[in-house]
């Protein structure tokens, strides 16, 4: 890891305590970065911050150490949090709670993650013993409260992080439904890649006099990133992501679909490289073991939807290959963005058959990224020396099944209860929070709920009334004579 410019003051220059100081200098983190150095001072002081920075800048701990440090010494109250931090995704909550819980606890603090697709029970009892920090998404945090099993009454810092993302996901009545329930004259922060657009209302509306921090324009690629356009036929385009695959180092591939991951992950197996896969469809457990495999080294492969393209951090990723082309600019730059993090360096490749080529030059330009272009095939040099692609084993590997996440809509067993009618006027499908709150948190990135079969005008839900009948009907009674 490089370190950073000589001229930045330290943690303690910046005011934080010296036991928060502490706790960062055993995990490593001896020096601010730009960004955390710029916001310090005023997030401290209580001023509302607007912020933007590269992927990788060290966003989280810019907001997340003024929190833990404002905070400190008012234990909350059961069910009423003191500081609440939203996010779009359950992976990017996840990786919030790593980062800040356990320099949450060298101040006796105690953090959560309210997520959809994991125990509601658990969540709940975590409230009532008293939570000072809520990491959550806005669908499940929207259930609980509806429950009566969370407050925000007594919530005096809000951070909104990847404001933009929460945005283009849909959130934006959800989030603001929730920033209503919050004392408006506590401290709020909002971290974004962009700054326009509904992130602008959001930030007219909820933030008082901001100070604004940016370290880097709202398009800007990564200096220590190297861009790579590569061209392949179709006819050896799986080939080429084998010899990719095979390379030795971390490598994380970017797939448009769920369905798509799962199918690359056993194309790479039957060819002897074992890859984790990553979509919204898994289970959170699952999740959970594949990203903590990637970590470990057991697999060197992780093959993912734009669900895993903000908020996954794993340390030496040195290569981002994007199998299928992303949806905009933006998403491409939050894909390359898990490589080339905290000053190292690192390559990101983009695939392309030949009539794909002036899209992605397209999407590039909007990026601000100048990319390389190349022709390659199976055993190119350029390939090779770009990527270091070696031909796999060739021996099949075995894959585990993983447990998807199971179906909750449609018919239940008898003896089990089901969800009440909707209200007059009210969207099933729709409403914040509830039962599909996970699939709209981690699902929104263009991919269809999986199993959902249409309903004749237009609805999703599950199998018709008739469909959980026998066929046939039943015979009918004689009248007894």
């Amino acid at each position: 890891m490089t370190s950073a410019s000589p001229t930045l003051p330290s943690f303690a220059e910046l005011g934080l305590p010296e036991r928060l100081v502490s706790a960062l200098e055993r995990r490593g983190i001896t020096t601010p970065f730009p960004i955390q150095t710029a916001c310090l001072p005023d997030t401290l002081a209580g001023r509302d911050v607007l912020g933007r920075g590269q992927t990788g800048s060290g966003k989280t701990l810019a907001f997340g150490l003024p929190l833990l440090t404002r905070i400190a010494g008012r234990p909350a109250a059961p069910k009423r949090p003191s500081a609440l931090i939203l996010v779009p995704t359950r992976e990017l909550a996840m990786q919030v709670q790593d980062a800040l819980a356990p320099l949450g606890r060298s101040l006796n603090l105690h953090a959560k993650t309210v997520v959809g697709g994991m125990s509601m029970a658990s969540q709940i009892q975590a409230l009532r013993r008293g939570v000072d920090l809520l990491v959550a998404t806005p669908g499940r945090l929207t259930d609980l409260i509806e429950r009566g099993a969370c407050s925000l009454a007594d919530v005096q810092i809000t951070v909104l992080d990847e404001a933009d993302h929460m945005c283009d996901l849909g959130f934006m009545p959800a989030v603001s439904a929730l920033l209503d329930q919050i004392p408006n004259n506590g401290q709020r922060m909002l971290f974004s890649a962009t700054l326009d657009g509904d992130v602008d209302k959001l930030v007219r509306r909820y933030l008082h006099d901001p100070v604004t921090h940016s370290v880097a324009p709202a398009v800007s690629p990564v200096e220590t990133m190297d861009h790579h356009l590569f061209i392949v036929d179709r006819a050896q385009k799986h080939d080429v992501i084998a010899e990719v695959a095979g390379r030795e180092g971390r490598t994380i591939m970017f797939v448009r679909t769920k369905h798509g991951v799962d199918a690359l992950a056993k194309r790479l197996a039957r060819v002897g490289v074992r890859a984790g896969a990553l979509h919204g469809g898994k289970t959170q457990s699952a999740r959970t073991r594949t990203l903590a495999e990637f970590r470990e080294g057991k697999v060197a492969v992780l093959i993912a939807t734009d669900v895993a393209a903000r908020g996954i951090h794993v340390d030496d990723v040195t290569l981002v290959v994007h199998v299928d082309l992303a949806a905009d600019h933006k998403d491409y730059l939050h894909r390359a963005g898990r490589t080339a993090r905290a000053g190292e360096r690192g390559t990101v490749a983009t695939l392309v058959a030949h009539n794909e080529v002036r899209n992605a030059e397209r999407m590039m330009r909007r990026a601000g990224v100048n990319a390389q272009r190349s022709r390659v095939s199976v055993g190119d040099d350029t390939l090779i020396r770009v990527t270091g692609a070696q031909a796999p084993s060739g021996v099949p590997v075995e894959v585990q099944p993983e447990q998807t996440r199971p179906q909750r809509r449609g018919y239940r067993p008898e003896g089990r209860g089901r969800r009440p009618a909707p209200r007059h006027g009210e969207r099933r499908e729709g409403r914040p929070g509830g039962r599909y709150s996970e699939h709209r948190d981690a699902e929104r990135q263009g991919e269809r709920h999986e199993g959902a079969r249409p309903h004749p005008d237009g609805r999703s839900g599950g199998p018709r009334r008739d469909d959980r009948r026998p066929e046939g009907r039943r015979p009918r009674r004689e009248p007894a004579q």
